[in-house]
């Protein structure tokens, strides 16, 4: 086990890696739709690269309505692998709608021999997510 404080530096350590390994500006919160967001996750227990959507839920519907129109292309040219969660509940309780796709390999934030497994799942998914936001933001965005 680690203590708290031992987590963060792994954390930290790992990010700050991540940063290093692959340097580049990714869109995250910057994509101009307000509460529509990627989100890269690593824990203990599994890593995953998100597109969530937090917003109202009339705004949620909105754009959740949008993107399961675009599903078969996200599926078919990006990312074969992307799950579709209209209800997806945080560990906040927080309710939000989320596509994302999860590394199928057990991994840990904690085991440095996972890192780099997760880095290149990290580099290579997300590119494809933004790729797809890049190619049908007119779209989302209309």
């Amino acid at each position: 086990m680690f203590s708290k404080e031992e987590s963060r530096q792994l954390r930290h350590a790992f990010w700050t890696s991540f940063g290093k390994s692959f340097p580049r500006k990714w869109i995250l919160y910057d994509t101009k739709i307000k509460g529509f967001s990627f989100k890269f996750h690593f824990d203990t227990k599994s890593a995953l690269v998100a597109l969530d959507l937090e917003d109202d839920l009339e705004n949620r519907i909105t754009y959740w309505e949008k993107l399961q129109s675009l599903q078969s292309i996200l599926k078919a040219d990006y990312l074969p692998d992307a799950i579709f969660e209209e209800t997806y509940i945080l560990d906040n309780e927080k309710e939000i709608s989320r596509i994302y796709v999860p590394l199928e390999q057990k991994v840990s934030i904690h085991n440095k021999n996972s890192w780099r497994e997760v880095m290149e799942f990290f580099n290579q998914k997300m590119g494809l997510f933004e790729s797809f936001f890049e190619d049908y933001k007119d779209i989302l965005v209309d």
